[in-house]
């Protein structure tokens, strides 16, 4: 992504047209990668064609729209994608997604250009006009993901007025409400899965949010993670409807463009009683309508009655049922194996979830979870072999004891660290069975080194090192290293106390209370001074320390 407009290093950045179309068609990317297993999902409230194909063909005409745009301001692009979505809406998500757009046009109308609080308000108007769009709202869907991030970024817009930050908390969010959509939904519970738009929606926040970080080597090796469900799942398979099922009928969609004035929602009114999922959005010059009816034709003749269709798309439920019924059967069992990981911060929570990792439990130095936590854990996944992931060397105790308490099979793998965690997670093999997965990610650990930098909480002596309380000290694999007034100085003296120079490649994850740009700048002194090194800056929101980093 280009270098966003205005004030750098403010917290203010503006951004243009340009950087909404740029970060819009990255996310559309990813969410492309993500389709087959969006798709997959797709249960509620009937089977309506493909949701992730839906949601891909609504932003391919967003974007559409969008890049011909006549002018560069946000404002102008913004309607052009909203104008986009409209016209190319596919299925309840996408037509969703679509006033999701529309809000979000309505709230950046006549700026040139717009910064994170910007964008906060205006994705909280989109919540706000998808929901009014549906005459009975439903909570546990994409709805309810939209609200949750939308109050999520304007919570974070509250502190800071960045983009990025904005971003990371509405993916969180996005991501914890898209986990609990099952605890909304009983069909959701029933089939052990989450829901499929507000997945979707969750893909294309996070694919927004890589963009905006520059991550473009993540987004090109690395593919969307199925959100996990937050409760036990019924079996460890999605569930078929076993008793006898109603039909369907077709679901029926089209734009209707009036020989004069429309209204939606007389148009509403008069459709209510001809079928089920009845969504009508626009405005006076043009509507889009979504409904599921057994007679389309009744409803295609009411609205040639009204003016012009286009892009009618009539689809027989009752196969599309049929046909995932077939896909269900067909799926590959789920792994074998279930991986949990003591973790905290946001940050390195996602970083955990991109590896795979089955299930987390907050925590780590200071707040070490209990075995009654660890044991939730264990018993919340479906799969009937566990490996405990501990991360600190102080967690180890509570979770060996975890094995006594259940009857999965449990291994724990000794981590001590973050760095070692993802060691162990990059060694990890679907293929392989218990044994020689724990026996490799055991393996794995002596491969990298772990750099912490965190603040002296009181006054020590360790050796000849004396350190007055509030300094920064680092740390190599346990064993104080340096000592100095600025987190950022340590961690450089810390690097060039462990035989760095020998190494390959440094992974950064600078914590909670550490701005961005300092981490930048310290990144950047690294590469400078080490250019034969390959050095990754990534957020990871931990407490206590400053800095983690791996050296490999």
């Amino acid at each position: 992504m280009q270098e966003p407009r205005g004030e750098k290093g403010s917290g203010t950045a503006e951004y243009s047209g340009q950087d909404l179309r740029d970060m819009f068609s990255a996310a559309t990317s990813w969410l492309e990668k993500s389709v087959p297993d969006i798709n997959a999902l797709n249960v509620f409230p009937v089977p309506d064609g493909d949701c992730g194909t839906n949601m891909l063909l609504t932003m391919r005409s967003t974007l559409e729209e969008a890049f011909r745009a006549p002018d560069n301001n946000a404002g102008a692009v913004a309607q052009a994608m909203a104008r986009g979505a409209l016209m190319g809406a596919r299925g309840n998500s996408g037509v969703i997604l679509s006033q999701i757009f529309r809000g979000l046009a309505q709230g950046l109308e006549g700026r040139e250009s717009f910064n994170g609080k910007d964008f906060a308000q205006a994705f909280a108007r989109g919540s706000t006009v998808a929901y009014k769009a549906l005459t009975r709202p439903v909570e546990g869907t994409i709805l309810t993901v939209a609200r949750d991030a939308s109050e999520a970024a304007q919570e974070a817009s509250s502190k800071a007025g960045d983009l990025v930050p904005i971003m990371e908390a509405t993916v969180e969010a996005a991501r914890e409400s898209v986990a609990k959509t099952p605890t909304l939904l009983p069909i959701l519970k029933q089939a052990g899965v989450v829901d499929a738009g507000g997945q979707g929606l969750f893909v294309l926040f996070e694919g927004a949010l890589l963009h905006l970080r520059g991550d473009t080597e993540v987004m090109e090796v690395r593919r969307p993670r199925v959100v996990p469900s937050a409760i036990p799942l019924v079996s460890k398979f999605p569930q078929l409807m076993t008793e006898k099922e109603e039909p369907f009928g077709y679901c029926t969609e089209f734009v209707l463009q009036g020989n004069k004035k429309l209204n939606p929602d007389k148009i509403k009114k008069s459709l209510a009683n001809e079928g089920q999922c009845l969504i009508v959005v626009g405005d006076e010059s043009l509507v889009h309508i979504h409904i599921h009816t057994f007679d389309p034709g009744k409803v295609l003749r009411h609205a040639t009655s009204l003016g012009t269709l286009h892009e009618i798309k009539i689809q027989n439920m009752d196969d599309q049922h049929k046909e995932y019924t077939e896909m269900v059967k067909a799926q590959a069992p789920p792994p074998e194996i279930a991986t949990v990981a003591v973790v905290a911060g946001d940050g390195l929570g996602q970083v955990f979830r991109s590896l795979g990792v089955s299930a987390i439990v907050p925590g780590g130095q200071t707040m070490n979870p209990s075995t009654r936590e660890m044991l939730q854990a264990v018993e919340a996944v479906p799969q009937d072999k566990v490996i405990i992931l501990t991360n600190n060397k102080n967690v180890v105790p509570a979770a060996k004891q975890v094995r006594g308490l259940t009857s999965k099979k449990v291994r724990v793998v000794a981590t001590e660290t973050v760095p070692q965690g993802v060691a162990a997670l990059l060694a990890f093999n679907y293929d392989a069975d218990l044994k020689t997965n724990t026996a490799a990610m055991e393996d794995s650990l002596s491969a990298v080194r772990t750099i912490e930098v965190t603040r002296a909480v009181r006054p020590a002596k360790i050796g000849n090192i004396k350190i007055v309380r509030r300094q920064a000290i680092g740390f190599v694999d346990g064993e104080l290293k340096a000592v100095g007034e600025k987190p950022a100085q340590v961690l450089l003296d810390v690097l060039k106390r462990s035989g760095v120079e020998k190494s390959e490649i440094v992974t950064v994850y600078y914590g909670k209370a550490t701005r961005r740009s300092e981490a930048e700048e310290v990144v950047e002194r690294i590469r400078e001074k080490y250019p034969e090194l390959e050095v990754e800056l990534v957020y990871g929101g931990q407490p206590h320390y400053n800095y983690i980093a791996s050296v490999e």
